[in-house]
């Protein structure tokens, strides 16, 4: 049984023409390469994303430092959570109360996008507005929430995001816009960074514009008593 599928997909390959050949592994290296390397980034640093290579591409430059989640401010953990994802603990990768909210004028918005699907996003997908696109990175944003634990999605998060043009993860921003290192990230410094993430190329979080300044405070409210929804990021959750 085992030697005629064997057989089988002998055939079959051999009858495929080179492009075919061509096409098929092309797409056998997509489909496998973000589950793969998933796995990978459960445990080493992710060196480089598929954002931060198309911004290359772009003429911005490449500034990033790599630091555990233990060597960044909590505060800013609770910034971008209650700006960007409110029920990071709670959903398995995808929030469906928001994206539903989100998607109710009939196209999707940055406000359906959880964490981990901004992740997915970053590391393995392109930048737009597509169904393609989120058709893709709902079932890796699944897959990735699974794979890790929450803690390293954040950490994950914070280390590849942009926060400038060419200013990747916690670090590299904290240094560019603040001069000191993400550990030492005030309240309000960490509200300014989360301000900023929807477009980091055109708000600036070391010298915020009245816009950004409004929106750090209304980060900032939500911010108050936002511990007991982050229960999953300290080093002993309880959820």
């Amino acid at each position: 049984m085992t030697i005629r599928l064997f057989e089988n997909i002998k055939n079959f390959w051999r009858l495929r023409s080179r492009w075919q050949r061509w096409a098929l592994g092309v797409i056998g290296f997509i489909v496998l390469w973000p589950l793969v390397m998933t796995l990978v980034y459960g445990v080493v640093p992710v060196p480089i994303s598929n954002l931060m290579i198309f911004r290359l591409f772009s003429g911005n430059g490449l500034h990033k430092t790599w630091v555990s989640l233990d060597n960044i401010s909590p505060y800013l953990e609770n910034a971008v959570v209650s700006s960007e994802d409110q029920r990071f603990c709670e959903h398995h990768g995808v929030d469906w109360v928001e994206f539903h909210e989100a998607t109710g004028n009939g196209s999707p918005r940055r406000g359906a996008s959880t964490i981990s699907m901004q992740t997915a996003k970053n590391m393995f997908l392109w930048e737009g507005h597509s169904y393609v696109r989120k058709g893709i990175e709902i079932p890796l944003a699944y897959y990735m929430d699974g794979v890790w634990t929450k803690r390293r999605m954040m950490e994950v998060y914070l280390n590849i995001v942009e926060w400038a043009p060419g200013v990747y993860g916690a670090e590299a921003a904290a240094q560019y816009h603040f001069k000191k290192s993400a550990a030492q990230l005030t309240r309000r410094e960490a509200a300014l960074l989360a301000a900023v993430l929807p477009n980091p190329i055109k708000r600036n979080a070391g010298k915020p514009s009245g816009l950004v300044k409004v929106l750090a405070n209304h980060i900032m409210l939500r911010m108050v008593g936002i511990d007991a929804y982050v229960t999953c990021l300290s080093q002993n959750p309880r959820l």
